[in-house]
């Protein structure tokens, strides 16, 4: 996910500067979106991964 969070920030980039500005809000709003989305299940995976580090030890 954070792949595609990547590719679709430098799409933004790329049509920002070929003054592309409707494309560039859009993919940088996809890019936003799929990066917070790759936060949060980090984040949880992170959480269940110390749990379950806790219940073996």
């Amino acid at each position: 996910m954070l792949k595609w969070a990547l590719i679709f920030l430098v799409i933004s980039i790329i049509a920002g500067a070929l003054g592309f500005s409707g494309v560039s809000a859009a993919t940088a709003r996809i890019a936003k979106a799929l990066f917070v989305i790759f936060l949060v299940i980090f984040v949880i995976m992170l959480i269940m991964a110390v749990m379950a580090g806790q219940a073996i030890f």
